[in-house]
């Protein structure tokens, strides 16, 4: 498929930014997001709208709906609606602020830049507590499957739908557990990355595990490690062809099924969750928001 963004199936990059952008009142954003045009191309600058936006643009999008704010044994998992989302990837800091400059003016006249995060790949992709992440990620055909929709009609074949999510981990906690304790939260060795057949129910390998869902619950998942003068963590991006396998997850995580929780809720908690669709591409090298005025 041509029309995709391109960014959301290649492998993370060494640096990125996440911006998080809200709607003004009373102005046009079908306006604004037309001075994209040459700035987006879906590969170094892949784009999300969120329920807010496609709103106030009269659109309807199939299955894009706000982010659940759930909640579980001593976890709450905040929902925290954003209208766009831009993910910036690359390798150069400097050009991340350049293109975050670039994309803040031309969307100036509707929308104010309310977040944004830096990210970066750790090592060949590993979260910052050591361990691999995203080791069961489908690939090839499987991850089209999984990230992308089609057979939707034109305007809905190529898009996807993104979880995003800011985890703060508590890396002091973490590293006071032993070794064994750290394996059996995560369900794997971090020593060689081998999944751990005796590790309790609660590991976070067992909690998610994609295949043991009915339906199956698989997602495409580019996440990237996070880190300010005061915190870091986690910024878990999840995308989808819609966003039914990762909610079964998240419940599975929080206990909804079976009253056990994910024992990633020692060390880490979530502290924002937004839903986005993620347009195809247009022809032209655009975004295509013909769905959006039908």
């Amino acid at each position: 498929m041509k029309n995709i963004q391109a960014g959301m199936l290649a492998p993370v990059p060494g640096l990125a930014r996440y911006l998080t952008f809200s709607l003004k009142p009373d102005t046009d954003p079908a306006g604004a997001l037309k001075q994209l045009s040459g700035v987006v191309d879906g590969d170094h600058v892949v784009i999300g709208l969120g329920l807010p936006l496609v709103l106030a643009m009269d659109g309807h999008i199939p299955e894009l709906r706000n982010f659940p704010n759930a909640v579980g044994p001593g976890i709450e998992i905040p929902s925290t609606s954003g209208s766009l989302w831009c993910w910036l990837r690359g390798e150069d800091r400097g050009e991340l602020l350049h293109q975050t400059r670039t994309l803040s003016d031309r969307l100036a006249s509707a929308f104010r830049l309310e977040q944004t995060v830096d990210a970066f790949r750790y090592g060949p992709g590993l979260d910052l507590t050591g361990y691999e992440d995203g080791t069961e990620n489908p690939i090839d055909e499987a991850a089209l499957d999984a990230g992308i929709v089609q057979a939707q009609g034109p305007g809905l074949d190529g898009s996807s739908f993104v979880a995003v999510q800011q985890w703060v981990h508590d890396l002091n906690r973490f590293q006071a557990m032993s070794t064994q304790e750290q394996d059996n939260a995560i369900g794997r060795r971090k020593s060689d990355n081998e999944e751990i057949a005796e590790a309790p129910i609660s590991a976070h390998v067992k909690r998610t595990a994609q295949e043991t869902f009915n339906p199956e619950a698989f997602i495409l998942r580019r996440s990237m490690p996070w880190a300010d003068a005061a915190q870091e963590g986690l910024m878990f991006v999840a995308f989808g062809k819609s966003f039914d396998a990762f909610e079964a997850q998240l419940n599975r995580m929080i206990g909804a099924e079976d009253d056990v929780t994910d024992a990633l809720f020692k060390f880490t908690r979530p502290v924002s969750g937004s839903y986005y669709w993620c347009p195809p591409v247009a022809q032209d090298g655009g975004l295509d928001l013909s769905v959006l005025r039908r």
